[in-house]
């Protein structure tokens, strides 16, 4: 291997240059037994950060306009609150956030197919906290998902 190649390798990542090397790594999903494309299939990265960012624009929309005047760090808390509650009752019945079903997405428990409310309050604890959902696995799910045993699929 040479200079232009190891760096080459650096720059594209650990996974495409084990690809280059004669891995197979499936599609996303594979291992979870998911298609790999259509409703089922895992939730692209672009689809999940839409449904978060239509979920926490609501919230913030919320805790503006009912229970703070002006927006600040008092706004910010409310919205957090908001968010948590939303996603604990709403993952927990349904499978989704408005956001969600906006962008046409689900949270699906990887074994039973429906998210018990116990497995939604730890998800949602996970995701209010930011590290675990920015800890992604080879699938692209967040460590969040991964601890709460669900999976975020399209519908």
């Amino acid at each position: 291997m040479d200079k232009r190649q190891a760096i080459g390798s650096w720059l594209s990542g650990p996974r495409a240059a084990m690809e280059d090397a004669g891995a197979d790594f499936g599609y996303r999903g594979e291992q979870l037994g998911l298609p790999e494309q259509g409703p089922g299939s895992i939730a692209r990265p672009g689809r999940r950060l839409g449904a978060l960012a239509v979920d926490w624009g609501l919230c913030l929309l919320i805790a503006y306009s009912l229970i703070t005047d002006g927006y600040g760090q008092t706004t910010g808390n409310w919205a957090l609150l908001i968010f948590f509650v939303m996603s604990v009752l709403t993952v927990g019945t349904i499978g989704i956030t408005p956001g969600k079903r906006v962008f046409g997405l689900r949270v699906v428990a990887l074994d039973t197919g429906t998210v018990h409310p116990g497995r939604a309050l730890l998800r949602t604890i996970l995701l209010c906290l930011a590290v675990p959902a920015l800890i992604w696995d080879r699938d692209g799910r967040g460590l969040h998902d991964r601890i709460a045993r669900t999976v975020e699929v399209r519908i």
